[in-house]
């Protein structure tokens, strides 16, 4: 279990973005679920990876 928790930074890594951006979506309430583990955020990566596919955008097929 504890092999999957990540750091904010590995999420930032893993999602390619900014550290300060993954500290922006935990203020704002958004982004992947998080955990406090005393003064420690952490993420399962099974969550992480559940959000990414939640923020697929819609196809459309052309008309």
């Amino acid at each position: 279990m504890i092999d999957n928790l990540m750091t904010v930074q590995d999420v930032a890594a893993y999602l390619g973005v900014p550290v300060a951006t993954v500290y922006q979506w935990n203020s704002r309430g958004q982004g992947p679920t998080r955990y406090r583990l005393g003064r420690h955020v952490r993420y399962r990566r099974s969550d992480v990876e559940a959000w990414v596919d939640q923020q697929a955008a819609p196809v459309f097929a052309p008309a």
